[in-house]
């Protein structure tokens, strides 16, 4: 596709009024009660495995910070978590970002943002958690490598034989955690922010619509141009103000493929429940696949 052919998405695949002019939910419509029921009996082992990464006392700049003191007999501490960018696993609120200030169901920044908090779409309509089926997708094995190369594109196709590979066919309301295999470096090699990671190609994202795939996550989100074009982000600019699509970013998914292969399946019950930050732009989460 052309740099900006995947603005044609912005219409095709919009959800806007699907659930309604109020809703903030999004692509977590999707996820009916009969999915939840259903996703629940994936539960057979009774083991759960954490798909958050660890965040260090400090982290980067602004990312994280921990201050614990001594308050008499008592500990205490304070936090700062400063969850979106790529070294923090969390989920993003669906008018984390825009297209031309278009935002989720035709709202503006200036209708939603008093220039502290937001009035429409922040993380507490999720506030009630997630618990739906999760889907493994290992696009690197389904190349046949380990991992792919920094810069590299993840097509409609490479999707499409992870999910063969998987031999779970990806359906309505699903949460689908896409391996490049570039988190097994990143996070111990150099700074996340440093690497020019895989991606999705803009290609993936109508398969998402079509699917109705209610949360995308993976080690790698939209592959970027090697100068990081400011705005170019199609995953996110489409997925968020277009589909309302929730984006689970940076989990540990490495500990994921762990897992699928010590209990030999790829589907795995999933529970995430973010903070209820009211009027926030998203939380740090701490996704849990139950086995």
């Amino acid at each position: 596709m052309s740099d900006n052919s995947w603005r044609s998405y912005l219409v095709s695949c919009s959800n806007e009024g699907r659930w309604g002019s109020d809703d903030d939910r999004g692509t977590l419509n999707y996820i009916s009660p009969g999915a939840i029921l259903a996703a629940l009996q994936l539960a057979t082992v009774g083991e759960v495995i954490s798909l958050a990464h660890d965040i260090p006392r400090f982290q980067g700049p602004s990312a994280a910070h921990l201050e614990v003191v001594r308050n008499g007999p008592w500990l205490e501490d304070t936090a700062s978590i400063s969850p979106h960018g790529f070294e923090v696993t969390h989920l993003d609120a669906v008018v984390h970002a825009s297209v031309d200030d278009r935002r989720y169901n035709g709202r503006t920044t200036s209708d939603i943002y008093d220039g502290a908090t937001l009035s429409f779409g922040s993380i507490m309509a999720m506030s009630t958690g997630i618990i739906t089926r999760g889907v493994y997708l290992d696009v690197a094995a389904a190349r046949g490598v380990d991992r792919l190369e920094e810069g590299e594109g993840i097509s409609l196709e490479d999707i499409r034989n992870a999910e063969i590979r998987s031999g779970v066919e990806v359906r309505e309301g699903d949460a689908i955690f896409v391996r490049s295999g570039i988190g097994q470096v990143e996070h111990w090699a150099r700074p996340a922010g440093v690497v020019n990671r895989p991606g999705i190609l803009p290609e993936v994202i109508p398969w998402l619509h079509a699917k109705r795939v209610a949360v995308y996550a993976g080690d790698c989100a939209e592959l970027l141009s090697p100068q990081g074009v400011d705005g170019d982000f199609p995953l996110h600019q489409v997925g968020l103000p277009a589909m309302g699509l929730a984006l689970l970013d940076n989990p540990n998914v490495e500990t994921l493929k762990l897992a699928c292969r010590r209990f030999g399946r790829q589907e795995f019950l999933l529970v995430v429940a973010p903070l209820r930050l009211v009027g926030a732009t998203g939380s740090a989460v701490n996704p849990l696949a139950v086995f």
